[in-house]
């Protein structure tokens, strides 16, 4: 099955990868997110931790991608999409933790839209069961018509999901503005 049950072993996944990430960062300035649906507790997904690396100033990108190679990454574009660079596995690299656990490794200016995208639809779902369980019902109707096909899978999410992701999306900005506008009264 493409679509597996929600397990805490993601959060631990992360975490393992996060320190491994670290280590090849040292001294850089930067923080890391765990996004996607692995990121959403109770929210069953594909197995794939999906990783923000963000920095805050231009000139940083080229020290994160520096180290991202030291410890066998490369650099993959950014697939068109402004301020979120790819990074993935160099097959030449071996490594037990960063080979092991399923990733995709993005890294992300402070105010990118891709960057905003994922913390927005991340936060959303865990606060509201609702519109988690209806994203959920929607991957596992997808996978089914997919016939578990990790690519279609894929082109039919983008065709099927994106409206469903870009309202949650905007709720939670509308959310976000109500918050910082109660806080200035």
């Amino acid at each position: 099955m493409l679509i597996k049950k929600y397990t805490t072993d993601w959060i631990t996944n992360f975490a393992e990868l996060k320190r491994e990430i670290e280590i090849g960062l040292n001294g850089i300035e930067y923080h890391i997110e765990h996004v996607g649906s692995t990121s959403v507790p109770n929210l069953d997904s594909k197995l794939i931790i999906d990783i923000d690396i963000i920095y805050k100033n231009e000139s940083e990108f080229e020290k994160i991608k520096s180290g991202l190679i030291k410890i066998g990454y490369y650099h993959n574009g950014n697939q068109g999409l402004e301020k979120r660079e790819v990074f993935k596995r160099n097959r030449e690299s071996s490594h037990c933790v960063l080979d092991t656990i399923t990733h995709h490794l993005y890294v992300c200016l402070t105010n990118s839209k891709p960057l905003e995208r994922h913390i927005l639809m991340r936060n959303f779902l865990r606060k509201n069961d609702w519109a988690r369980l209806k994203y959920q019902e929607m991957k596992y109707k997808l996978a089914e018509k997919a016939n578990q096909n990790k690519k279609l899978y894929a082109e039919l999410k983008e065709l099927n999901v994106n409206v469903f992701i870009d309202d949650i999306i905007e709720k939670e900005k509308t959310n976000l503005q109500r918050k910082n506008n109660t806080r200035k009264i």
